[in-house]
């Protein structure tokens, strides 16, 4: 059983999202906490665009979900918002689809006023989904993440000790 998912609303995984990404994977693996990731632009789009519940590809990715005892949403903020090919994900998860799940946001953008999109905007989607348990939002600015010229990434220590923090958590409730 999968005790971890991590859903990556990017556009693609070269970007300063995949370190942290990355990042997530290392960490749970290294703490023994079996995972998955869902590059949510790999599903295929005519299911996403049209909400195609019954596609295998979406049904496989929503038995991730559902097996799944925590939930990383991985996103980045474009124009005051969370990335829309999240939320033609999140749409095709069922009614209740996080209930009992430990979540934690995660996003990336270029201001510190776009951590409210996380708050105002993707936090009551998730909630309309069943999350109760949704642990403080990770939000990154763009230059607290750098690409290194071997396709490494390299995430600011300010950033390291939030997402720390958060992860901690999941040995406590674990």
């Amino acid at each position: 059983m999968v005790q971890a998912v991590i859903l990556n609303g990017n556009n693609k995984k070269s970007s300063r999202l995949t370190g942290i990404h990355r990042y997530i994977e290392n960490y749970l693996e290294e703490a023994g906490i079996s995972s998955a990731s869902i590059f949510i632009h790999e599903l295929p789009a005519e299911d996403l665009i049209t909400a195609n519940f019954a596609s295998e590809e979406i049904a496989k990715a929503n038995h991730v979900v559902e097996d799944s005892e925590f939930v990383f949403i991985l996103t980045p903020i474009f124009k005051a918002s969370y990335s829309g090919i999240l939320k033609t994900y999140l749409d095709l998860i069922p009614q209740k689809g996080l209930e009992n799940k430990t979540i934690v946001p995660i996003a990336i953008g270029g201001t510190m006023g776009h951590l409210l999109a996380i708050e105002y905007a993707l936090k009551p989607v998730l909630s309309v989904l069943g999350a109760t348990e949704i642990l403080n939002t990770v939000f990154v600015l763009d230059q607290q993440v750098e690409q290194l010229e071997n396709g490494e990434y390299k995430i600011h220590n300010v950033i390291l000790n939030r997402l720390s923090n958060e992860l901690l958590k999941l040995k406590l409730i674990n």
